[in-house]
């Protein structure tokens, strides 16, 4: 068994939960993937197949070792909006196969160019309303199932509310059910031993129930005949490659979008970190491998990510186990998981969203008391989720999360005094207003070098008239790496203002790729070569030379060395 280390996740060795939890995956999968394809106006089975090979292949390469690579409904109603767009047939194995391949070549080729580096501009409060609302989209996804009255409106929101507001419209029996199964489930959740166990408790025990029973309520079977055959092998198309390409991106974007998701909802119980451009390109292979296997593209799936971890999932080998169990199932009980309520199956999916809803509380209360900033981020990225496109969503989050950062960041820079102690030391203080006279003046500065700072420093920056005998030391260390051309600029004009007072400026703890870039703008002419001091291993040694430096340029012996 590999090691696990903060960086990459160990293979790890299957344990009694990770079969349990893929047998619970895979069983849910024969349902829920049913009603994927087929609210995407496609065959039924095509659902099952989505849930065998991709799910294996994704298990084996994601870095988010949990996470479950399968149909989504938003992957199978994008799919079916590029086929119908493409004027190509639903029923078509050769164009499905061609549109499935085709997104994992995307997927790959994202997370090969190291794509997945985008992630690293959503912020907490952007990833935090993203994936709450990816939760609340299984909640409303599953009100018919759970009710039995189906909500009119396409928009998460909507679904909700007019299912609130219709009660009277919901059937009795199929309530019942719902809420059986979440009572049994929420019963074993308090056995210690039994808590992990206790989604497929929840499922067998309350579809045994029914099956003696025979309450009024829709079956799995209802959707369509389960086969009972293995995915059968496909050619892709080649044809239908030129009206498939484009479409191919946007069905990608939004499988993406929610395995991002699902890497900010789910941790790696190893400790390891996710890495986005791998899970990218782990996608890629299972829907390069699908398209092979009748499957429909494929992208990570939070509602049965959710559905393993609730079920004690441990490893990687969960996601396996739930693509073989469910091929197995398929073809030794194929019919009787047809008996299984569509209601149990709801029931459970209320359960998972509300565990993902609940799992982000702390997420949300801390973006709530950070900022109004960050608040406002988090609920605008919750309504985009809602309402638009999952596409649309995460790249309206990734642009609130950039200006966040652009503010944050305009906002840090500033400049501090720093004034010798006598014994070797530095104090610490705000820069004055006033550039003292008869004697050298050490202000370091904080930030990123970002142009939008610049406006607020200049106004900050400590006036020269008046002030005789005097020079500035302007220690950058650690701050700017490589500035904005505006920030440059701002070198300039500082340093002709203070030398129209006689004030010398010399900067100091300046790296090696900052100094080549002022010799190649010009800069390092205005400043002067000899006034610029490069940064050296030694903390503050940059700091006394250019002290130095300053007080000879002032016309004076140094004095009491710093």
């Amino acid at each position: 068994m590999g090691v696990p280390t903060a960086d990459k996740p160990a293979f790890g060795r299957p344990t009694p939960r990770d079969v349990s939890s893929g047998f619970v995956t895979g069983l849910f999968s024969i349902p829920e993937g049913m009603a994927y394809a087929s609210i995407g106006g496609f065959a039924a089975p095509l659902g099952l197949w989505s849930g065998v090979v991709p799910t294996i292949v994704g298990s084996v390469f994601a870095r988010t070792v949990l996470m479950v690579t399968t149909l989504t409904s938003a992957i199978a109603l994008s799919s079916q909006s590029v086929l119908a767009a493409a004027g190509l047939d639903p029923g078509d194995l050769g164009g499905l196969a061609t549109l499935t391949v085709l997104v994992g070549v995307v997927m790959l080729v994202m997370g090969l160019l190291k794509l997945g580096s985008v992630m690293s501009f959503v912020s907490t409060a952007v990833m935090t309303g993203f994936t709450t609302g990816i939760a609340l989209q299984i909640v409303a996804g599953v009100i018919k199932d759970a009710t039995g009255y189906a909500p009119t409106p396409h928009n998460t929101l909507g679904k909700v509310w007019d299912a609130v507001v219709h009660v009277g419209g919901w059937d009795p029996a199929t309530v019942v059910v719902a809420l059986a199964t979440v009572a049994v489930w929420a019963a074993f959740r308090f056995v210690r031993r039994l808590k992990s166990y206790a989604t497929l408790i929840a499922l067998l025990v309350v579809s045994v129930v029914c099956a003696v029973v025979r309450p009024d309520v829709e079956l799995v079977q209802d959707i369509a005949a389960i086969p009972r055959s293995l995915p059968p092998f496909s050619l892709p198309d080649l044809s239908a490659v030129p009206a498939l390409a484009a479409g191919a991106i946007a069905i990608a974007l939004v499988g993406l979008a929610q395995a991002a998701g699902i890497g900010a909802a789910v941790r790696n119980p190893d400790g390891s970190r996710p890495d986005a451009s791998k899970d990218f390109a782990a996608q890629g292979l299972a829907n390069i491998a699908g398209g092979f296997f009748s499957a429909l593209p494929t992208g990570g799936s939070l509602s049965r990510t959710g559905v393993g971890t609730s079920a004690g999932a441990q490893t990687r080998w969960s996601g396996i186990f739930a693509g073989v169990w469910l091929a197995l199932l398929v073809l030794a009980v194929g019919p009787v998981a047809g008996q299984i309520p569509m209601a149990v199956i709801g029931g459970l999916l209320l359960v998972i969203g509300g565990e993902l809803i609940a799992g982000r509380a702390g997420d949300i209360v801390l973006v709530l008391r950070t900022s109004p900033l960050s608040a406002t981020a988090m609920i605008v990225t919750f309504a985009a989720t809602t309402q638009l496109p999952l596409q649309d969503a995460i790249f309206i989050g990734a642009a609130l999360s950039i200006l966040l950062y652009a503010f944050a960041e305009s906002r840090r820079g500033r400049l501090v005094q720093l004034t010798p102690d006598g014994d070797g030391g530095w104090l610490i203080d705000d820069a004055p207003q006033q550039i003292p006279s008869d004697r050298t003046t050490v202000l370091h500065y904080v930030g990123g070098g970002f142009f939008a700072e610049i406006n607020r420093l200049e106004d900050e920056w400590p006036d020269a008239r008046g002030s005789h005998d005097a020079a500035v030391v302007l220690s950058l260390r650690g701050s700017a790496g490589i500035p904005s051309a505006t920030f440059l600029r701002a070198f300039e004009r500082a340093c002709l203002r203070l030398r129209e007072h006689d004030v010398h400026l010399v900067l100091c703890g300046v790296p090696p790729i900052l100094h080549r870039l002022l010799e190649r703008s010009g800069t390092l002419d205005v400043l002067g070569h000899d006034s610029v001091v490069l940064e050296t291993p030694r903390l503050m040694e940059s700091v006394t030379t250019a002290y130095e430096i300053a007080e000879r340029a002032r016309g004076r012996k140094p004095g009491v060395q710093p």
